[in-house]
């Protein structure tokens, strides 16, 4: 792929990103879901209203801002409420959010690129990620998820581009990476993992440097390709990090480049300078609680949310339940008389039977694009898994130095960041929802935009088919969920017909 036809993929990418997320997005004029908090506390600040935060309060600082600014804008203000505290067009608290949730496509394909070099995983990574419900959901309205995520993804990218250069550039990206993962943290607490499968995979590196540079380095093997088979020219393409550089060294490998001194000042001072900072708007509207106090109030609301199961939340869904999204959640849902009505807000509903239109908003993932993303992360463990036991029960000796190629690298990479934001959540014992899943699942798509990429690449007639049929799957599919991300009016048969399991409603 060409650079012409790999920068229209990505513009085609965006667009499609960016008209499914503006696209009817004052609808629904009242507060959906969580909105009840997240764009109440972003007017609070332009009312000066003091109040308490369960999270830290970046993302209200953000939807503050596009309310703020949104309010300037002279169209868009066809329809009005008062349940932030002010008289606002619901546009308001959720164009920036709607905007900024366009980018996370491009973020991600910019990290697939990173990582290899490779076009056309970074456009099936931009792509599949364009086409997931769950994120197009969260961005079409004031919530806070997207930005724990984008700012987690863009520490990473900048990380990645630091390792690709040398001296001041190198310092340059890696400050970026510190305010962004500070920035992730300052949205959730649970933004930290990101920067935690950074020094998961800083770790993977060194040790793998160390068992390198043994004489007799056994565990090291070489990732084998889908397109085995297509002569030694292809091989170096997909084993060498860049075609314009001699060196074999995948910016991953640079991890080792990085001393523990500039890990904790750059990837743990600035951090933590960034998460401080954040707090200051906060904490002189609220005087209430300094800053220690205010995160010792905050633990004690969390604590205190009760137990992971439907008895205290219907849609209560522990991590064991996401991968395979077997409990997504409604985050609105009205029914109407006719399509004609004008559209439900939050109210008494009608009775049984009398509404033949159903509108949905399900915060819900492409299935099939997580059911095969799952399956693409644990083929990369079992190869990752079975190349080590091959060579250490063969106790095979390699007279010269072997090396890691990049597709091992990102296996690693993908496989050590998904286990990072994941299972952290097992210990937690307060009732979470499928919308924490988000930090992770974001490398359950690269797992498959990495898996099809190489089907499509491969000299075997099958897999490029298998390849083609996976990505015919995934958008047919989402166009298939469609209305219930975007909240469409459904007859009872339509709605009934998108809800497979008894556990999806």
């Amino acid at each position: 792929m060409n650079k012409k036809w790999f920068r229209i993929g990505m513009v085609s990418v965006f667009l499609l990103s960016l008209a499914l997320r503006f696209w009817g997005l004052e609808r629904f004029n009242t507060l959906v879901f969580d909105e009840v908090y997240f764009a109440k506390f972003g007017n609070n600040y332009l009312t000066h209203t003091p109040f308490f935060n369960a999270h830290p309060p970046l993302s209200q600082y953000i939807i503050g801002i596009g309310i703020w600014i949104g309010s300037h804008i002279p169209f868009w203000h066809d329809t009005l409420n008062g349940l932030t505290g002010s008289m606002r067009s619901p546009w308001t608290y959720r164009w920036l959010n709607a905007l900024t949730g366009s980018f996370i496509p491009l973020v991600v394909a910019a990290i697939a690129y990173q990582l290899s070099y490779r076009r056309s995983f970074a456009i099936l990574a931009g792509l599949f990620t364009a086409c997931d419900g769950i994120f197009l959901v969260e961005s079409r309205y004031a919530l806070s998820n997207i930005y724990i995520v984008i700012f987690g993804l863009l520490g990473h990218w900048f990380l990645l581009l630091a390792l690709d250069n040398q001296n001041r550039r190198r310092s340059f990206w890696l400050v970026f990476a510190g305010i962004t993962f500070g920035a992730s943290v300052g949205t959730k607490w649970n933004g930290l993992w990101f920067l935690s499968g950074v020094y998961l995979t800083w770790i993977a590196a060194w040790l793998i440097h160390l068992i390198h540079s043994f004489p007799n380095p056994k565990l090291f093997f070489t990732f084998p390709s889908l397109k085995e088979g297509e002569g030694r020219r292809q091989e170096a393409e997909v084993s060498t990090y860049s075609p314009s550089s001699s060196s074999s060294q995948t910016p991953l490998q640079n991890l080792t480049q990085l001393n523990i001194f500039q890990m904790l000042f750059y990837l743990g001072i600035i951090p933590a300078f960034i998460y401080s900072i954040i707090w200051i708007p906060q904490l002189q509207l609220d005087k209430r609680y300094g800053f220690i106090a205010v995160h010792q109030e905050i633990l004690k609301f969390h604590l205190h949310l009760g137990g992971n199961s439907p008895n205290v939340h219907p849609y209560c869904a522990p991590w064991y339940k996401w991968p395979l999204m077997t409990r997504p959640m409604a985050y609105y849902y009205q029914t109407a008389e006719s399509i004609t009505e004008p559209l439900p807000v939050m109210g008494p509903p009608l009775p049984a039977g009398a509404g033949q239109v159903v509108y949905d908003v399900h915060a819900m993932g492409n299935p099939f694009l997580w059911w095969f993303g799952v399956a693409a992360m644990l083929f990369l463990i079992g190869m990752l898994v079975s190349q080590l036991v091959i060579f250490w029960v063969k106790e095979k000796h390699f007279s010269e130095r072997a090396t890691l190629s990049v597709d091992t690298w990102i296996a690693l990479y993908l496989v050590i960041n998904y286990a990072a934001n994941l299972l952290p959540w097992v210990e937690v014992t307060r009732c979470v929802f499928i919308y924490h899943y988000m930090c992770a699942v974001v490398f359950i798509f690269l797992a498959i935009a990495w898996f099809v990429d190489q089907c499509l690449r491969s000299y075997y007639q099958q897999l490029r088919v298998l390849g083609v049929t996976i990505t015919f799957i995934i958008m047919a599919a989402f166009i298939f969920w469609m209305p219930i991300y975007l909240g469409l009016p459904l007859s009872h048969e339509g709605y009934n017909l998108r809800m497979w399991f008894k556990s999806w409603i």
